[in-house]
């Protein structure tokens, strides 16, 4: 085998990052299938903390983790 093969294996930051998506997606829809588009849209922008920002906020958090899970490795030599 060669030595400058790098075998990533499994990565469990990236399934906490994909895990933090589903939740912010799964509690952003919820609330947008028991009320309207419109009524969601309010509550997103408006200036106080509620669920639909906590949603957005965790999808973020999602992608950042995810995108630090899947930066390359160097090993030292």
């Amino acid at each position: 085998m060669s030595t400058n093969y790098y075998r990533r294996g499994r990565n469990p930051t990236t399934a906490l990052g994909v895990l933090f998506i589903v939740i912010g997606t799964i509690a952003l829809m919820r609330q947008y299938f028991i009320w309207t588009e419109d009524f969601v849209l309010e509550f997103l922008f408006n200036s106080e903390f509620n669920s639909e920002k906590i949603s957005v906020a965790t999808i973020c958090v999602g992608v950042f983790i995810v995108l630090f899970g899947l930066r390359k490795h160097e090993s030292k030599r």
